[in-house]
């Protein structure tokens, strides 16, 4: 059978396999294992165990565990509301200012804690009921929280965008410094939309708040929130000022966070702590688990020649690069729809990359590329979780209002990737300038 018609094959029973509603990491084996049997016999699965431990024992995925612990000791405690908070009590006087708070505090919020449905979760139980409360349309309020959740995936650190250095082999300091400035446009073109929207509607939101607080109420509530700042600043500090790897700062960051969140907010009940050990050992070991069975999905594609073969075709088309760009976006736009963020990276990064790079387009400014079309696919269904955790917190607004107030920040996410392809020094100048030009 010709290498791309048994690729078409894989694709298929890949998308039935998941679609079954097995885990995607246990789908991704059955499908690898499977075709292996079936065209090279059973001889070819003898090394299949050593190939899923030999993509774990890597000494950079130990910043997987330890950045998911730093965030759940975050979003195990009061230090969403309290970020909301602090926000709110400084913008008040800002038009919009509700709004620029909530989105705000999404944006810092999810990059400490690197978890978009814990974001939604935190940042939307206080910040829904508060729009509604001044006039906020329904839409706006659950669809502005529901799109500053994804932020988390893309503002540094991001989990995710550790798990396209280690798929890629790409420097991890670098894809967190390109995700910088991106993040903070999109953050802006967030804002700016949802202020446009509720001006547009004539709602009251915008008006100035009749809430005033005092400067001593506005210094009061930072002590809670400065220390976590603290941590992500100075984590970033030691990875970029070469004092130590990211596995290294990882570690010294997560301890901190437990240390704080037992400090501030006197966690230091076993059951609690036991609680952050627990959601972040779940939660590594799915992600851990999806990486060594992608592994092993990417040698079943390149033993059976397929990873060559669409390599090939794709690089032979004679189309000019941005139609290229424009066809691998729709291609992650709609796997997106369907798998989380990490399974799309480890199944199709390896595949693209190369051709990226062939056609002329930096890796780095790719993976911002890569990670906004991921950030898409957590608020677009029939996955779109961030969407459901919305419907979660505030049932009475339904499942079609939180989709609708999301589909313009879907817009948005639209209008970055087209920045970033005229402008692609947003996302390469930072990286550049502080680690000097990639070799």
């Amino acid at each position: 059978m010709e290498p791309l018609t048994l690729g078409a094959l894989v694709a298929l029973f890949t998308v039935l396999v998941l679609f079954s509603g097995i885990s995607v990491g246990t789908g991704l084996l059955v499908v690898a294992t499977g075709f292996l049997f079936i065209v090279d016999g059973a001889r070819s699965l003898e090394a299949l165990p050593e190939l899923f431990f030999g993509e774990l024992n890597s000494f950079a995925l130990l910043s997987i565990p330890m950045f998911i612990i730093m965030g759940a000791a975050i979003s195990s405690s009061r230090a969403g509301p309290d970020l909301y908070e602090a926000l709110e009590r400084w913008l008040t006087r800002v038009p919009g200012g509700l709004l620029v708070s909530n989105l705000g505090a999404c944006a810092l919020f999810a990059a400490m804690s690197g978890s978009s449905p814990a974001t939604c979760a935190a940042i939307g139980k206080m910040g829904i009921p508060e729009m509604r409360k001044r006039g906020y349309p329904d839409e706006v309020a659950a669809g502005s929280i529901a799109a500053g959740g994804t932020l988390g995936i893309l503002i540094p650190p991001s989990v995710t965008m550790i798990v396209y250095g280690i798929a890629t082999e790409t420097s991890i300091g670098r894809l967190f410094l390109a995700g910088v400035i991106p993040g903070l446009l999109l953050t802006l073109l967030f804002i700016a939309w949802s202020i446009f929207d509720t001006w547009r509607r004539g709602a009251a939101g915008v008006a100035l708040s009749g809430i005033t607080y005092s400067w001593r109420q506005k210094f009061e509530i930072l002590p809670r929130v400065l220390p976590f700042l603290a941590i992500i600043v100075g984590v970033l500090y030691a990875l970029y000022g070469g004092i130590a790897t990211p596995s290294e700062t990882a570690a010294v960051g997560a301890l901190l966070c437990i240390i704080v969140v037992m400090i501030i907010y006197k966690m230091v009940q076993p059951k609690a702590l036991w609680a952050i050990l627990r959601d972040s050992t779940r939660e590594s070991v799915m992600i851990l688990f999806i990486i060594g069975a992608a592994g092993v999905f990417s040698f079943m594609l390149s033993s059976l020649f397929i990873t060559q073969s669409v390599a090939a075709w794709i690089g032979g088309l004679e189309v000019n690069r941005w139609v290229l760009m424009a066809i691998v976006n729709l291609f992650l736009l709609v796997a997106g729809f369907f798998l989380p963020p990490v399974a799309v990276i480890l199944m199709s990064a390896p595949i693209l990359l190369p051709i990226i790079i062939a056609a002329g387009f930096d890796p780095y400014w790719f993976a911002v590329i890569v990670t906004i079309n991921m950030e898409i696919g957590l608020i677009t269904p029939p996955v779109g979780l961030n969407l459901y955790v919305i419907n979660g917190i505030a049932p009475d607004i339904s499942l079609k209002k939180v989709l609708f107030g999301s589909l313009p920040f879907v817009g948005c996410m639209v209008a970055a990737i087209v920045i970033l392809s005229v402008f692609p020094g947003l996302a390469t100048w930072l990286p550049d300038f502080v680690m000097g030009k990639a070799i």
